[in-house]
């Protein structure tokens, strides 16, 4: 089956703000998390960061869910736990769009650093958040479940300025 999805330019970027996700949100973007990951967050994760008052931004174009993320204040730093494209519009320059308006934000809080982590295996996002100015900072070994009891690294990857 073919999604009729539109296509977003760049121009269209500007015109897509952000809400603060509540839990009226959860049905869709727990659609989304689930279709986008092998183990993805619970509706309890969401809840949780939902009470913690973090930063959890998410775009919407007309009905369609384009993404979210979930970040992590403390003090100066900020430490980004979630961040997801809707799977039919990835690869369209989403990704890009909300890390840069996360990096906007913090700045003009005051924060002075991002981190992350990241599958060692998502060379894509690991591209992405590079083309940005992220830099690999470590590893967390075993960080990640995957199937049947194994586990796979973690890249650390910060941005500071």
């Amino acid at each position: 089956m073919r999604l009729n999805l539109p296509f977003f330019s760049a121009p269209a970027f500007a015109s897509v703000q952000p809400v603060a996700m509540t839990t009226l949100h959860l049905p869709g973007v727990l659609h989304v998390e689930q279709s986008a990951y092998s183990h993805p967050w619970t509706q309890g994760n969401f809840i949780d960061s939902i009470a913690s008052a973090y930063h959890m931004p998410v775009w919407f174009q007309d009905e369609h869910l384009l993404g979210y993320l979930v970040a992590m204040r403390g003090a100066d730093e900020l430490h980004l736990l979630n961040i997801t494209v809707a799977p039919g519009f990835q690869r369209r320059g989403w990704g890009n769009h909300m890390l840069q308006t996360l990096i906007d934000w913090s700045r003009e809080r005051g924060v002075h650093a991002i981190w992350l982590e990241v599958r060692a295996s998502n060379r894509a996002a690991i591209a992405l958040y590079q083309t940005l100015g992220f830099e690999h900072q470590g590893e967390r070994k075993n960080y990640y479940p995957l199937a049947l009891n194994q586990r796979e690294d973690a890249v650390i990857m910060g941005l500071q300025w």
